[in-house]
This record gives C-alpha cells, sequence and structure tokens, in this order.
C-alpha cells in the first residue's frame, strides 16, 4: 500500500496547489512524448479545480481529457459528467483540449463498450494523471461494491478497458474503466474534501476488502497521492 497524504487547510489552498501539480505533470507530459492525457471524475469536489486548470497556460491542443466513469445518461442530463467536464473544465484556454467521451449513442452501456474502448485507444498511456473521487460506500470511479459487475470490474487479466455497471444504491446505469486501465497511470490522485470522506477511506484502509470497498484495489496496487481538505 502506497497513500501519500497532503492535507491543506482549505479547498482553496488544495485547488491551487493541485492545479500548479497537475499543470507540470501535463507541460512534462508534452515535452517528453509530444502529448499528455488527464483522466478527471464527475461531481461536485472537482469543480474549482476543473475551472482554475481551463485558465492554466498548457499546451491544450496537445492534451487528451476522459473519464474515470460516466453515467448513461444524454449529455443534456444534468447526472451528465460529460457536461459537467465541458460547462466547467473544456473552457478558456482548455477549450482547445481534446476531449474523449465515454457515452456513446446505444441505449445500453454494455452495447457501447468496443466504441469506447477504441476511441480510449488513441489515448496516450499510461495516461499522465489520473484524478479519482470516492463515494461514501468506497466505491471509486464506478466500481460499486453494490454492483454484480464488481468483480468484473476489479478482474486484473480480463484485458478489459471499460466495464457496464448498473449499481444498486445509485441511479442509472454507468460505465467505468476497470482497475487496470485506472491503474495505467503516471500518476494517481485521489481528491477528496470534508472529513467523513476521509474517515470513509480510513474505515476501507483499516482491513477492507477490494469487493467491500474499491478504492483499496488502487491503493493497494500503486502509489496513490491524496489531496484533502476540510
Amino acid at each position: 500500500m502506497a497513500l501519500i497524504t497532503k492535507n491543506f487547510d482549505n479547498a482553496e489552498a488544495l485547488t491551487q496547489s493541485f492545479a500548479k501539480e497537475l499543470i507540470a505533470i501535463l507541460s512534462d507530459g508534452i515535452a517528453k512524448r509530444g502529448r499528455a492525457s488527464l483522466v478527471v471524475s464527475g461531481g461536485r469536489t472537482p469543480l474549482a479545480l476543473f475551472k482554475k486548470l481551463s485558465e492554466a497556460d498548457v499546451q491544450w491542443d496537445q492534451v487528451d481529457i476522459t473519464l474515470a466513469d460516466e453515467r448513461w445518461v444524454d449529455e443534456s442530463h444534468d447526472a451528465s459528467n460529460t457536461a459537467l467536464v465541458k460547462e466547467n473544465l473544456i473552457q478558456n484556454k482548455a477549450k482547445a483540449a481534446h476531449f474523449i467521451p465515454l457515452k456513446t449513442d446505444d441505449a445500453d452501456a454494455n452495447d457501447g463498450l468496443n466504441e469506447v474502448q477504441s476511441r480510449l485507444a488513441n489515448i496516450v498511456q499510461p495516461f499522465d494523471a489520473l484524478i479519482l473521487g470516492m463515494g461514501e460506500d468506497g466505491h471509486t470511479a464506478s466500481l460499486f461494491p453494490c454492483s454484480e459487475q464488481i468483480e468484473e470490474g476489479l478482474n486484473m487479466s480480463s484485458g478489459m478497458i471499460c466495464v457496464a455497471v448498473t449499481p444498486k444504491t445509485a441511479p442509472h446505469q454507468r460505465i467505468s474503466l476497470t482497475l487496470p486501465a485506472l491503474l495505467n497511470s503516471r500518476n494517481i490522485f485521489l481528491h477528496l474534501t470534508g472529513e467523513s470522506k476521509k474517515a470513509v477511506l480510513t474505515e476501507a484502509l483499516d482491513g477492507a476488502t477490494e469487493v467491500q470497498k474499491p478504492v483499496t484495489a488502487v491503493i493497494n496496487r500503486a502509489p496513490v497521492t491524496l489531496m484533502w481538505a476540510p
């Protein structure tokens, strides 16, 4: 287990430091490999970070951005992570970035898996940076402990980049990067705010199985930097 913890006094200080670190990672990736890749998560926690990054001086036309997971809803739906990223990150200077959505026109996420895997195959990998969140149940990306697909999503030898997930405790079918796809990242961050989330993480790391608290599956296998503020 390799969890590096960076605590900040408040969310604004976290955002400032995190944005600076990501800018350096993306710029280094472009300098060394000609392109860089950034995988982000949805939700309210990263919104300030997205807005800060959107104004950064990065060669955004050389950056590929995609999601760790997506709800299987149209972009017009208020639960769409794609819409959230486009409205908050793919703006200002970052509008030049190449965004790769995980949602297809298929009615069922299972029917869109092949197309999504083809899209993701064109992104520079390992990903330069992956930003994960975590739910109160210990899920990360859309690897939900309550879902029948959790073992498939955590399978390190499936060869699959993504998996269709139907959570029992959350709305909407999802598509999620699998554990091996998430681990295929040069820099992995866990972005959390609030005492309750930190308590969930502490509990998860204190003996929970990977199926019970899927966030531990990532931390057990790769260096992860926790970016946390109250």
